[in-house]
């Protein structure tokens, strides 16, 4: 099961009082049905969205319904839901608010005026035309598609009531609504009420920027000793011209106390050189007076060089 579907269903039984099952009713019609010779047809490929609509048609109507299931004629050969209300059609899109001359762009504003409403309407349009990345995808998104425009900025409107922050698309003639951010998919989970794919999701979003975060801490610690390495090596080369050249029992004691160590231990960082060197002093050096003593050693191995 996708994690779409999940959210549908989660969305699906969720218990509304009657005003709010208006909105969401409202909602997936706009976004999905057609009204045609006075009969109201819904047609989806989610099962879950033409239940819901059943569902919430029988709860507020006392109408007459027929529901038809058929193949579409593509290679998927997938089900297409059909509900047909052939009764009272018009006066159900009129209470609803979205009836002018069929089925109106968006709804009359009263019918989302109450938060409660909002949410159930923004519930609606993903249960009817909406998708979500799986949590653990590469990449965070959640789309909500929509007939035109007009139906895409009421959608938007209401979404930014609740500063979910979406943004807008043209996408193969179509409107499309989306959230990029995991914060603000995070926010629209909570705000149609699928706390279960909420939870679902945080637990996933947590797990992969962990992972994400502990790759990016091996990469640095993997950087920091090659570092570690280049730097090391090039001492010892420095070290190796001194002696090849007769000056290395020649150098201040300071310089060649640390040339010691570093011969001792190749694979040591400058912080590790510097805990080795007050083990075996008794003396503190910070990792700057460490590179400081390497730098001198630099110089006088680059004249050594070059006097050869």
């Amino acid at each position: 099961m996708s994690f779409s579907t999940e959210i549908k269903q989660e969305i699906a039984y969720n218990s509304l009082k009657d005003c709010c099952k208006k909105a969401e009713l409202a909602s997936v019609l706009v976004l999905s049905a057609k009204f045609i010779d006075n009969d109201l047809i819904l047609k989806s490929e989610n099962p879950t969205s033409v239940r819901r609509a059943v569902q919430l048609v029988k709860d507020l109507y006392a109408t007459e319904t027929r529901l038809n299931v058929y193949k579409k004629n593509n290679l998927d050969k997938s089900n297409v839901y059909e509900l047909v209300i052939f009764d009272k059609a018009k006066e159900i899109l009129e209470d609803l608010k979205i009836y002018k001359n069929g089925i109106n762009k968006k709804p009359l504003y009263s019918l989302t005026v109450k938060d409660c409403c909002a949410r159930a309407y923004i519930a609606g349009s993903f249960l009817s035309s909406g998708t979500c990345n799986a949590p653990g995808s590469r990449f965070y998104n959640l789309d909500i598609s929509c007939k035109d425009e007009h139906t895409a900025d009421f959608l938007l409107k209401l979404m930014n009531r609740f500063d979910l922050d979406p943004k807008k698309t043209l996408r193969r003639n179509k409107s499309v609504v989306y959230l990029k951010k995991a914060e603000k998919i995070s926010d629209f989970l909570r705000c149609v009420g699928a706390h279960e794919s909420l939870m679902n999701f945080e637990n996933a979003r947590i797990n992969k920027d962990f992972k994400h975060s502990l790759i990016r801490i091996t990469n640095c610690e993997v950087a920091n000793e090659i570092k570690a390495l280049n730097a090391s090596k090039t001492q010892l080369e420095d070290i190796a011209i001194l002696i090849d050249s007769d000056r290395y029992d020649d150098l201040d004691p300071k310089l060649k106390e640390v040339a010691d160590l570093r011969i001792k231990f190749q694979e040591y960082s400058l912080n590790e050189l510097c805990e080795q060197y007050y083990l075996e002093s008794g003396n503190t050096i910070s990792k700057s007076g460490m590179k400081h003593r390497f730098n001198k050693i630099n110089e006088l191995a680059r004249i050594a060089y070059d006097q050869q």
